[in-house]
């Protein structure tokens, strides 16, 4: 049973195309593999989905009709080895859904969704399959397994234990019908999003309303009307848009605008309503947890990660809180002041003020802002630089290769080879925003790394964005926000690249979510130091390396705001726990719950009709529930690891060697934390972060 039935719940309708013309129906016959996107058509899904679920219920049954008693190989190995064309068909389906989706795409995965949960409580409900599963789990130290052996079949006894298998048969009927719910509940609340983020507008037509606008932000809003047939500058979601636009426009009630709009998002009735989705999403995960024992979602989930516990996470989160507190609530003070000064009486700082003022100071405070490093974050240098810090710590060469389908014509595909010279990975880019493409950045995988037969199967890797477009006059030039998320997820993507496990379930990205994000923290450190900013961070037309005094500018300003943007994250943190550690249904209010989850590190005035949890899709349709934390938690390794860096050499080979070794290539095989101390020779420190953040502690 391969790991993507462990983590995504959906399944099939009657066949619309001849099986043999399915490009699903067999290994692909392509480069190393890929997905063959030039065939691949939206008529293929459904009956390939049909097709595979087929293949591998009959995969699981002949594994519980297995006469022999239940080995390592017999059962655990079987399972893992199961359901390649299901494996095949919803890497392609699921990752397109998010990056290249439609309304027909949608409308597929809500039929496929009932249907997907059902097949995988089919397996995991099935008694006889468990019973196998549980003879080798209880055997697992007596039976000569090796460590790795070991820990997957772990793996497998768990997800068997958390998706009910040791529940009545009252109480698996129960969780069938949850569980099912659960998974309609959490894909409707991600297509209400996706849908009305790519649904809104803000159509300027006088040149007047561009004032403070930057001729890259005009250029790329022009471009973006042209496209649409329309006359003017178009504003969207986008993250180029939308953030360029809050943090340049002088026009104050078009930032209201434009923020209400978007912090409204599922909020009110119609279509896209996102409020009674929220409510059921907690009360079917608070309702399944329960079932299986635990008093509220956040404990059920933790118990496999690194924290264990919610003490641990309100401990973290607390610590944070109280460190950066005075730091924050000062900075805000700062650009409370400085609003006031500029606008020559006292100022009433909203939060769609935040980022003009606290942008102008920035540039008051330092003689810094994006327009004056875009020109030497021209994409392809970038890409050259993010690309050349891999080779530099791991001897990785990228290579383009044509003969490698992609699913847009924007989407590049690169050979990766490794410091020998043989191939280590396929990795895809996306950089742009387009309608059908979700926001944000991540990650992803079209095929993971595993080991069979000898052969080691490499994977291919994806790196989705939403990066400032290339206009009719200008290349793509990229902020300094964008450049820092560019080598986040290249970050997961080493994690998946150079991923060295014998088994798919264990590969690469597969660790506890609050040990997935050291990784691409980690290399986020490397754009504020010099020695690296000076290899790729040329004029995109003079080619002139960026100046020494703009340099130490981005070092300088590297903690500016520090305070603000910690209790920010934290704030997040503090409402997914919020909603996760509920122990009895909610039936309240969303926006008053959000508001009093919030309130310890809410810095900027609440605006009542707001809403964040309307479209928090990191927790309530992403995989973050109950684990948002984890992007601090991992900050706080990642400063203690990258100071392992600093001490010997921020380019060290035996540094990065061990780093590879200790927390890429080890994937899911042993304990983070033991991992994390054999990099770094101790457990990570909080210091580290206040150190680095300049925070005294």
């Amino acid at each position: 049973m391969k790991k993507i039935l462990l983590t995504i719940n959906c399944v099939m309708i009657m066949m619309t195309a001849p099986a043999k013309d399915n490009p699903f129906s067999k290994p692909f016959a392509t480069p190393y593999e890929t997905a063959p996107f030039h065939l691949i058509r939206t008529e293929h899904y459904e009956p390939a989905f049909d097709k595979a679920i087929e293949e591998h219920q009959s995969e699981i049954d002949a594994i519980v009709a297995n006469s022999q008693d239940p080995t390592f190989i017999n059962t655990i190995e079987a399972m893992e080895y199961s359901g390649e064309m299901l494996s095949r068909v919803s890497s392609v389906f699921f990752n397109l859904l998010s990056a290249e989706s439609n309304d027909e795409m949608m409308e597929i995965s809500q039929r496929l969704s009932p249907k997907l949960s059902e097949h995988s409580n089919n397996i995991n409900l099935n008694e006889v399959l468990f019973e196998r599963v549980k003879a080798v789990y209880d055997a697992r130290h007596t039976s000569g397994l090796t460590p790795e052996q070991i820990r997957l079949t772990e793996k497998y006894y768990e997800n068997f234990e958390n998706s009910g298998a040791t529940l009545s048969p009252q109480g698996k009927e129960k969780y069938r019908a949850l569980s099912m719910e659960l998974s309609k509940a959490t894909l409707e609340f991600g297509q209400n999003n996706l849908r009305e983020t790519n649904a809104f507008e803000m159509l300027l037509t006088d040149k007047d309303d561009l004032v403070g606008l930057p001729e890259s932000l005009t250029d790329a809003a022009a471009g973006k009307a042209k496209s649409k047939g329309k006359e003017g500058w178009l504003i969207d979601f986008s993250a180029p848009s939308y953030i360029g636009f809050m943090k340049y426009s002088s026009l104050r009630d078009l930032r209201e605008q434009l923020y209400k709009a978007y912090s409204t998002k599922g909020v009110a009735g119609g279509e896209f309503y996102n409020q009674e989705n929220v409510r059921k999403i907690v009360n079917l995960r608070l309702e399944i947890a329960c079932l299986l024992g635990y008093s509220s979602y956040s404990e059920y989930v933790l118990k496999t990660r690194m924290a264990k516990n919610e003490a641990a996470v309100f401990g973290l989160l607390d610590r944070l809180a109280e460190a950066f507190g005075p730091t924050a609530r000062q900075e805000l003070g700062d650009v409370q002041l400085f609003a006031s000064q500029t606008e020559g009486e006292l100022f009433d700082l909203q939060p769609w003020d935040w980022s003009y003022y606290a942008d102008k100071l920035k540039d008051n405070r330092f003689d810094l802002n994006d327009e004056m490093t875009r020109p030497y974050f021209e994409l392809e240098n970038v890409k050259k630089g993010v690309f050349g810090l891999a080779t530099d710590l791991y001897g990785l060469q990228f290579v383009k290769n044509a003969d490698i389908q992609v699913y847009h014509p924007e989407v590049e595909a690169y050979e990766v080879s490794d410091e020998n010279g043989d191939f280590l990975a396929v990795l895809y880019t996306d950089f742009h925003p387009r309608d059908g493409k979700r926001s944000g950045a991540w990650m992803t995988s079209f095929k993971e790394q595993y080991m069979r037969d000898g052969k080691d199967s490499r994977p291919h890797v994806s790196i989705v964005m939403n990066f400032t477009r290339p206009t009719e006059t200008k290349p793509a030039l990229l902020t300094f926000d964008e450049v820092k998320t560019f080598l986040h997820e290249f970050g997961h993507a080493l994690h998946g690249m150079l991923a060295k496990s014998t088994y798919e379930t264990l590969s690469g990205t597969s660790v506890y979510r609050d040990f997935v994000e050291l990784p691409s923290h980690i290399m986020e450190n490397w754009l504020v130091q010099k020695e690296y900013l000076d290899k790729f961070a040329f004029h995109y037309q003079t080619g002139e390396k960026m100046p020494e005094e703009l340099l130490q500018k981005i070092v300088d300003a590297s903690n500016y705001n520090t305070g603000y943007a910690t209790l920010r994250q934290l704030s997040f943190g503090y409402l997914d726990m919020a909603w996760h550690s509920l122990e009895v249904p909610f039936e309240g209010d969303v926006r008053a719950f959000e508001q009093d989850a919030m309130a310890r590190v809410q810095l900027l005035p609440v605006v009542p009709e707001t809403s964040m949890s309307t479209s928090f899709s990191h927790i309530f349709s992403g995989g973050y529930a109950a684990g948002y934390y984890s992007y601090k938690w991992s900050e706080v390794m990642d400063a203690d690891a990258f100071s392992v860096f600093k001490k010997n050499g921020i380019f060290d080979k035996e540094t990065a060697h061990s780093f590879r070794i200790n927390v890429l290539e080890k994937g899911n095989t042993e304990d983070p934390m033991i991992l994390f101390i054999r990099f770094r020779g101790q457990e990570p420190s909080v210091d580290a972060l206040l150190r680095r953040s300049g925070v005294d502690n």
